[in-house]
């Protein structure tokens, strides 16, 4: 088996390069390797590897960047999926997408489900959800969306990291309380993709997130304690809990975004690791590293 990961160089792209199968040939393309915006550059490339099954886990990510740069948003989340639905087409491939939560506006109270109604509040979720549609209309027995939320890492910029540097910095951090949603570790929306690259008789659009709910607020209450206890913050981290209109932002965020994966659970014999757990397992990792 070929795989082809376009946006190898992001949080979800490296954590696929860790899992994809022994016996297959893998190759990961960062943004520098291929602009997936560019259709002909992405055809050229299909017709010359030949991959059984791409994974787009590039995306333009910066929410409230996007707002100002709505064409590149555009480019990368809407485009880029498209040319490569069309280049997977053309050779026969398949392709599985990751998509995001922010194609929901937050006005439920229950989790949503893969055929929920969508209705983005910000260019990002916007460019996103093209960006899945278009997936769907090119390839749609060949392709798998996978939308998650709140991802992050030991390495990358992400919610994390920037917590971890401004409590180091600072010694307290003033977050979000009445934003709910699951924070997800890349590495296991990358154990969901790998899983799915051995079903090929699964199409359609499904969604993955660690276990558990969380405010903003709760997730750098945890980081504080985890980073704490293994000796990356002192014990005097403060994390004092804000509303949504305290800080503005560019760009609107959905105010309940949990998604429900049962779905996936019942196709696959994973089990989600709880947020928390999740959490610990990547501050060990940025500890021993």
């Amino acid at each position: 088996m070929k795989i082809l990961i376009a946006g190898a160089g992001g949080q979800v792209g490296r954590a696929l390069l860790s899992c994809m199968p022994q016996n297959a040939s893998v190759r990961g393309l960062t943004h520098a390797d291929l602009d997936i915006g560019d259709a002909s550059a992405v055809l050229a490339l299909a017709r010359s590897e030949r991959p059984d099954v791409i994974i787009c886990a590039a995306a333009h990510t910066a929410v409230d960047r996007a707002e100002s740069e709505s064409q590149l948003a555009a480019r990368v989340n809407f485009e880029g999926p498209r040319n490569l639905a069309q280049a997977a087409h053309g050779i026969g491939a398949r392709l599985l997408h990751i998509s995001t939560d922010f194609v929901f506006d937050g006005r439920a109270s229950t989790a949503y489900r893969p055929d929920s109604p969508t209705n983005p509040l910000n260019v990002y979720g916007k460019t996103k959800l093209a960006g899945e549609q278009a997936v769907q209309a090119i390839l749609p027995d060949r392709s798998i969306v996978v939308r998650t939320a709140w991802v992050y890492a030991a390495a990358g910029n992400n919610f994390m990291r920037t917590m971890l540097r401004l409590m180091a910095a600072k010694g307290h951090v003033r977050v979000v309380a009445d934003q709910i949603g699951t924070p997800t570790a890349a590495i296991s929306v990358a154990r969901v993709l790998r899983a799915l690259v051995d079903r090929p008789d699964l199409s359609g659009v499904y969604h993955w997130t660690d276990a558990g709910v969380a405010s903003w607020y709760d997730f750098a209450v945890a980081i504080a304690e985890e980073a704490a206890g293994l000796g990356l913050l002192p014990a005097t981290a403060r994390v004092d809990p804000i509303t949504t209109a305290e800080y503005p932002t560019p760009a609107r965020r959905p105010s309940f975004s949990v998604l429900d994966s049962r779905a996936l659970l019942g196709a696959l014999s994973l089990t989600p690791h709880h947020w928390r757990a999740a959490l610990r397992t990547e501050l060990k990792e940025l500890q021993h590293a």
